[in-house]
């Protein structure tokens, strides 16, 4: 689907993804984009960011509340690192910055379903035994990937698919120091076109949510000039009495 109130640049997408074998749905603001993403379950949502009735930010937002996972790649004029983050950090997958190259946006589109399709394979349904064990734990930090839930001492997180994403992957394998190019990996499988400075964000946020000192994190700590490690603070403080 392509969400794009430009009637020229909509249609200039649209002939190119059709080109590709894609079939396309146009909507020209935000509240079409909602509605007709709730009603046909789109496999994949091209966003512009500045539409009338309700920009693309505020639709992501909603999309991702409402625990839509399809990617979405968004199209914006603006070009400052601070708008585009935001983006990412409400959910986006990608995004392109006006003017771009259609056969750019393509191999995009191309990347992000292939990724998506190979996230969404065929895997087998484990009975409720088995779906628990999968869960990772780090102390009172408990993720789901499963269920796509974040528990700390038993109280549920709320997480952006980004936030999840990188606190999966670092709950897998605690106390390594994971680099910022690593967790970029994780984000979008690529990071030719973000910033490293998106991790950062993420991790800001993710401290704000499961810490009880964000400015002081014993969780999710920071290994200067590398990267950062998710560690279990008990087992730092029990070793440090010992």
């Amino acid at each position: 689907m392509v969400a794009e109130d430009d009637a020229k640049q909509a249609e200039l997408v649209r002939r190119y993804l059709e080109h590709e074998g894609h079939t396309v749905t146009v909507v020209e603001d935000g509240r079409a984009a909602l509605d007709e993403v709730r009603r046909s379950e789109p496999d994949l949502l091209v966003l512009d960011v500045m539409m009338p009735r309700a920009d693309g930010l505020d639709v992501v937002r909603i999309l991702r509340a409402e625990r839509r996972e399809m990617p979405v790649l968004m199209l914006t004029a603006r070009s400052t690192e601070d708008d585009l983050l935001l983006g990412l950090d409400l959910g986006a997958d990608d995004y392109m910055t006006k003017p771009f190259s259609p056969r750019e946006l393509v191999a995009r589109v191309r990347t992000l379903l292939r990724r998506n399709r190979r996230a969404a394979g065929p895997v087998p349904v484990p009975p409720p035994a088995a779906v628990e064990d999968e869960a990772l734990t780090v102390g009172t930090l408990r993720v789901d990937p499963a269920r796509h839930e974040v528990s700390v001492e038993g109280t549920p997180v709320e997480c952006t698919p980004g936030e999840f994403r990188i606190l999966a992957a670092m709950a897998a394998e605690p106390d390594r120091v994971f680099t910022r190019q690593r967790l970029l990996e994780e984000l979008h499988g690529f990071d030719k076109y973000i910033s490293r400075r998106t991790v950062d964000v993420h991790v800001m946020h993710l401290r704000k949510k499961i810490e009880r000192a964000p400015r002081r994190p014993d969780r999710l700590l920071t290994v200067f000039g590398v990267g950062y490690k998710l560690t279990d603070p008990t087992r730092n403080v029990r070793h440090a009495s010992s």
